[in-house]
């Protein structure tokens, strides 16, 4: 009995990052994941932070030099942004866990809500931060 070969049929491709059409909510979800990579930098500077002040008066200061430096609090600046953006989104989910905010419209709204929250919040600390240092 003779048998039929089929050919295998290719299996269809995801489509590439370029083919898709960005939006917000994409880019929240990208934005999310960045702002987690860039919370594990935080925790690695708030380490060398405590490392330094455990090593002595010395080390503190050289290490207080280097966070205050101008790309020291650039740093500092985006793992605030970071924070308050993972945050923004967390509580997004929190929601989406309940079975809210699924509709297309409530989506694109909270990921808008979610990167002015990151961006008042940021504007808001550190305008503290410096506003008590010049003062």
């Amino acid at each position: 009995m003779a048998e039929a070969r089929q050919e295998a049929r290719p299996r269809p491709l995801s489509p590439h990052v370029q083919v898709w059409r960005w939006h917000i909510t994409m880019a929240a979800s990208i934005s999310n994941r960045v702002a987690g990579v860039a919370l594990y930098a935080g925790w690695l500077i708030f380490a060398g932070w405590a490392l330094a002040l455990s090593a002595g008066a010395d080390a503190y200061m050289a290490y207080t030099r280097l966070l205050t430096s101008p790309l020291g609090l650039l740093v500092l600046v985006g793992v605030t942004a970071a924070l308050f953006f993972h945050i923004g989104a967390g509580i997004r989910h929190l929601a989406w866990d309940s079975g809210r905010g699924f509709a297309k419209a409530t989506a694109s709204a909270t990921a808008w809500i979610t990167y002015a929250f990151a961006l008042v919040a940021t504007a808001l600390v550190w305008g503290l931060v410096l506003g008590l240092h010049a003062g």
